[in-house]
């Protein structure tokens, strides 16, 4: 099957029916505003909470038979991702998942959501970032927070295999990574991709290095950085000709990180250079697909203050909403919403369902 992009003027002709779609999508929320429970109203309780709520075994029987695929997304790079089918596939829609920072398929989040989407009646992929997951050695490269040519890869691979309505979503670094993928089409986004979702986003990666590397952050930063050199180390054994562990001992922060390790692996000057062409800011007002934005204003290391950018809040294909509180990629609700008290999942699912019903492939 050949791969259909949009022409370049019919994102404009569709305006009108996805500001219609986005109207909807703000009025459904507008009666469903997030609340915290109420010992978790403190943005690290928020993160934390998120983090070991006991729900992974719960989840256990919903992906033990999901089905394992590796797509290679560029010459001798591989991901390995996990797939959850429908009946009938070809005729469902399909949501598309990437994790953040350090995370894998397997994170919490992306098992929660693959089975809220699956129950809904969506194809699920779990994809794993390069090198993230246990598959460093699948690639001799490093991922960095801008491979919005890996998604593209994917989702164009499940195009030509027949999947007729897909769906993005992204989860912090994902999150930057699905929201760039979109601005990068542009015009000229594949009709087949009907939404693309975002939760916790680093839509600026210098903004968020920044953030992070103050004193009150340092759990979560040294958590990063140890996980990150790990890493190095592994590649080193794995690919000892590409990778010197010998700057490691030198590594205090991320930018430090990205500054030897990163940027250098990835063909950017330096870690700033990284940070700015990788950042999903920068193309956000080429966005021309129907996209909902979930960020809290208390994320304690992803700032929200980016996304108050004119690229962001006056392109009309951009829904951005943006609780006073909720953590990174948390909001641990106060109350049962629909059928659990993780909202943003549940927000991100009823936008994709909503698209899926109010939007058809021309």
């Amino acid at each position: 099957m050949a791969l259909q992009p949009a022409i370049p003027n019919a994102s404009t002709q569709r305006l009108p029916h996805v500001q219609e779609l986005l109207s909807k999508i703000s009025s459904a929320f507008a009666g469903k505003t997030f609340r915290p429970a109420p010992l978790l109203r403190q943005a690290d309780l928020q993160t934390l909470a998120a983090y070991v709520w006991p729900r992974r075994r719960r989840l256990q029987d919903s992906y033990a038979h999901d089905e394992p695929r590796v797509f290679e997304v560029a010459a001798g790079v591989k991901v390995l991702s996990f797939c959850r089918w429908q009946n009938e596939r070809h005729t469902k829609p399909t949501v598309v998942l990437w994790h953040g920072i350090e995370g894998s398929a397997s994170a919490v989040y992306m098992l929660s959501f693959a089975n809220k989407a699956f129950i809904a009646g969506f194809n699920v992929v779990r994809v794993n970032i390069r090198n993230c997951g246990g598959t460093e050695h699948l690639t001799p490269t490093l991922y960095h927070g801008g491979l919005s040519e890996d998604l593209r890869s994917i989702i164009e691979e499940l195009i030509r295999e027949g999947c007729k309505q897909i769906f993005a979503l992204g989860f912090s670094l994902g999150g930057n990574m699905v929201l760039k993928m979109a601005g990068e089409y542009g015009s000229h986004v594949p009709s087949e991709l009907v939404a693309t979702c975002a939760i916790s986003p680093s839509v600026d990666l210098a903004a968020s290095a920044d953030l992070i590397n103050r004193k009150r952050n340092w759990l979560y930063h040294q958590s990063f950085v140890i996980k990150l050199k790990r890493k190095i180390r592994l590649k080193h054994r794995l690919y000892p000709d590409l990778y010197d562990p010998a700057s490691i001992k030198n590594v205090r922060t991320l930018e430090e990180f990205d500054e030897a390790y990163t940027s250098k692996a990835n063909g950017f000057a330096d870690a700033n250079d990284y940070y700015v062409r990788a950042s999903s800011i920068r193309v956000a007002e080429n966005i021309r697909i129907p996209t909902l934005i979930i960020h809290s204003q208390d994320d304690p290391f992803i700032p929200f203050a980016p996304l108050r950018a004119k690229v962001f809040s006056d392109n009309p294909y951009i829904l951005i909403v943006g609780p006073e509180k909720g953590g990174h990629v948390a909001f641990v609700s106060g109350k049962m919403n629909g059928g659990d008290r993780f909202w943003a999942e549940n927000r991100a699912l009823e936008f994709f369902s909503m698209a899926a019903a109010e939007l058809t492939i021309s």
